[in-house]
């Protein structure tokens, strides 16, 4: 988490360009398998950030790599808070009108001396987005929080990135709807343990068919694992 705030930070002062940050979990990562424009925008994000605890287990188990879990759900407002005490501002993009006016309102007192450069509704039509992007541009903001679902937000990253003037561009999902109090995290103890995902199925069970995804990437990274490696 603090080398992913980090990394956000350096980019706000270096201004090279706008750096992509995006999360993966087992369900993007095996929808990427089959959607070529997704594995695409994921390859060029500037920054992939594990935010299901499988994606950890996967890295560790086939790469060795020493990472830990950053839920995007909690990086969003770490960077607010380095955003508020360094005095780079922020726009947000994305979720129902009332969803993003609550989190609009609700950064500022949370993290005091934050400045919302500006903020959007996520539901704007595809001849507008031109306008809208010229926008957040206008706005001054350094930092741009999107939050359109996946793979919707990849999408709309991958297509404007390159005419956004903005440092660094985060894709929140449903970061929106936590901060306006409209959803709830899993308790703290679920979270502690890596058990937000199962904390999610007993409060919806009908995700049972949709978390499916997660057995199914179990059983290819284990497979990857065992498959004989080539030179």
């Amino acid at each position: 988490m603090a080398q992913a705030v980090d990394f956000v930070d350096e980019r706000v002062a270096s201004g090279n360009g706008c750096a992509a940050v995006v999360a993966v979990n087992p369900e993007k990562i095996m929808r990427a398998r089959v959607d070529q424009a997704l594995l695409d925008s994921l390859r060029r994000a500037a920054l992939l950030i594990p935010d299901g605890i499988g994606a950890v287990w996967g890295a560790r188990l086939l790469a060795d790599a020493e990472i830990g879990r950053v839920p995007g759900a909690e990086l969003m407002p770490a960077i607010c808070d380095r955003a508020a005490g360094k005095g780079f501002s922020v726009f947000l993009f994305g979720a129902q009108e009332e969803v993003n006016a609550k989190a609009a309102e609700v950064l500022p007192v949370r993290y005091p001396g934050l400045r919302i450069a500006g903020r959007r509704n996520g539901y704007v039509d595809a001849g507008a987005m031109p306008a809208l992007v010229d926008e957040i541009n206008r706005s001054g903001a350094d930092v741009l929080f999107i939050a359109l679902g996946s793979p919707r937000q990849e999408e709309w990253i991958d297509q404007y990135i390159g005419s956004l003037h903005i440092k660094v561009v985060q894709g929140v999902g449903g970061t929106f709807d936590v901060l306006a109090g409209r959803v709830q995290r899993a308790p703290a103890l679920f979270r502690r343990l890596n058990l937000e995902w199962f904390y999610r199925l007993l409060r919806e069970p009908k995700r049972l068919w949709r978390q499916r995804v997660l057995l199914i990437f179990a059983l290819a990274v284990i497979a990857e694992r065992l498959r004989p490696k080539t030179d």
